[in-house]
């Protein structure tokens, strides 16, 4: 059976129940969030031997983030609890009606947090050892290489070590206030050393200073695949030949969608391309796997919309361009918005 792994961290999350200022809620939602363990959510959904290694501490937040990734069919044998160090922890804040151009934020308080203490020891484990011998492939993000300098180390031996066979996926996971004062260099230099990579168009710019393919490509030159996510308008495979020159570019546009909440459509997309590439669909076929995942987040209140049906699935991987064009998104359900000539 096919084996991923996902590593990084996962937090508690404290959201108002209520759209109001953070100091007038009454009333905070409980929940868990993290783009690895979205991604291996996302995995274990769609028929993946998935599995997440991190470190979350001894406490109820800890003990929430284990349940819930269990209740999700993905395995958390290589997960250690740390006796001292807490689970991190974010508090979302919403947007406000009186001020619409000032959008949602989020307070952090992930420093000195249990998975922050993640490093080279992690891969001792026995359980964790085992885990990443048998993956298909490993997943990771930028988020946690810029944890701490524990985080990073264990990175960059993750990402130098022989592949034997696995596939090392990494998605850029751009975030603004992990990097202030830092080097963003770090990125592109691990990003280099993955097979595969996922970057945004518009974290593109703040991550490496440019958003332009062909220069992404010089910054990027030795991973097989570097994917580019165009937000709502199209992704960009842009493929190296084995014998390192360069290979192919394919292009999907987005679905027509109608969005009810964009969270978790990013990790969403990354669990529905790579899931492709690991079952034997090409390119563009991965490509359209990625979007519609993303799709089926995007018209959901959550992290995660199901894919539809397989039958249903496959017939829309198969469609033609102009039947993919002509699907539009609606409460999770893939309509064709106008008549289509075979």
């Amino acid at each position: 059976m096919l084996s991923a792994v996902c590593l990084g961290e996962t937090m508690a999350m404290l959201t108002p129940v209520q759209a109001v200022p953070l100091h007038e809620a009454s009333e905070l939602h409980f929940g868990i969030g993290g783009a690895e363990s979205n991604v291996a959510m996302g995995f274990a959904a769609m028929g993946l031997d998935t599995h997440w290694v991190s470190r979350v501490g001894n406490d109820g937040f800890g003990t929430r983030i284990l349940n819930d990734l269990n209740e999700h069919g993905v395995g958390v044998s290589g997960v250690e609890v740390d006796p001292v160090r807490p689970t991190g922890l974010y508090v979302k804040v919403p947007a406000q009606e009186s001020d619409p151009d000032g959008g949602s934020s989020v307070l952090y308080y992930r420093q000195g947090s249990a998975a922050s203490a993640m490093g080279r020891d992690t891969l001792s484990d026995p359980a964790v050892a085992a885990l990443l011998e048998n993956a298909t492939l490993i997943h990771l993000s930028g988020i946690t290489a810029a944890l701490s300098a524990q985080c990073l180390s264990l990175l960059e031996e993750l990402l130098s070590a022989p592949r034997n066979g696995r596939i090392i996926s990494f998605d850029v996971n751009w975030r603004a206030a992990l990097w202030a004062g830092q080097d963003r260099g770090v990125l592109q230099r691990l990003a280099n050393l993955a097979d595969v990579v996922l970057v945004g168009k518009d974290e593109a710019e703040h991550a490496f200073g440019t958003n332009d393919e062909a220069e992404l490509r010089r910054l990027m030159p030795d991973p097989q695949v570097l994917v580019i996510k165009n937000e709502a308008i199209s992704a960009i495979a842009l493929t190296r030949d084995a014998d390192g020159t360069s290979g192919t570019r394919e292009e999907v546009p987005a679905l027509s969608v109608s969005v009810v909440e964009p969270v978790g459509a990013g990790d969403s997309f990354a669990a529905g391309y790579l899931s492709g590439l690991l079952y034997g669909l090409g390119q563009k076929e991965s490509l359209r796997r990625g979007h519609v995942a993303a799709a089926c987040t995007l018209t959901v209140h959550g992290d995660r919309g199901p894919l539809p049906p397989a039958a249903e699935l496959a017939a829309i991987l198969d469609s033609s361009d102009a039947g993919w064009a002509a699907i539009h998104v609606e409460d999770g359900h893939f309509n064709t918005t106008r008549s289509v000539t075979p």
